[in-house]
């Protein structure tokens, strides 16, 4: 362990100070920080239009759809690998 502070990494010095603090601080004054920091950012986020969250959702359902067409045909290839290996081969269906 170094012992001079110029020996120490620039992390080890910013972990070893938070740590220092946060032991200093007591249980209700570290929640009520929580709290100030979630309200702080809550002020932070902005609402979508309306525009916006059309096409938010527009772009995530047409990915699903994809990864639901990719899977599907995953499923298949395998299954015929599956029946080819393991059963008969003639077909997936029947």
């Amino acid at each position: 362990m170094a012992t001079n502070p110029a020996d120490e990494s620039g992390n080890d010095i910013v972990n070893k100070a938070k740590a220092d603090r946060d032991s200093r601080r007591g249980l209700w004054a570290r929640m009520v920080l929580f709290l100030r920091q979630v309200l702080d950012e809550l002020s932070k986020v902005v609402t979508p239009t309306r525009k916006e969250l059309i096409n938010y959702t527009l772009v995530v359902l047409v990915f699903v759809v994809i990864m639901m067409a990719f899977v599907s045909v995953l499923d298949i290839f395998f299954g015929w690998g599956v029946s080819w290996v393991f059963g008969d081969g003639r077909s997936l269906i029947g």
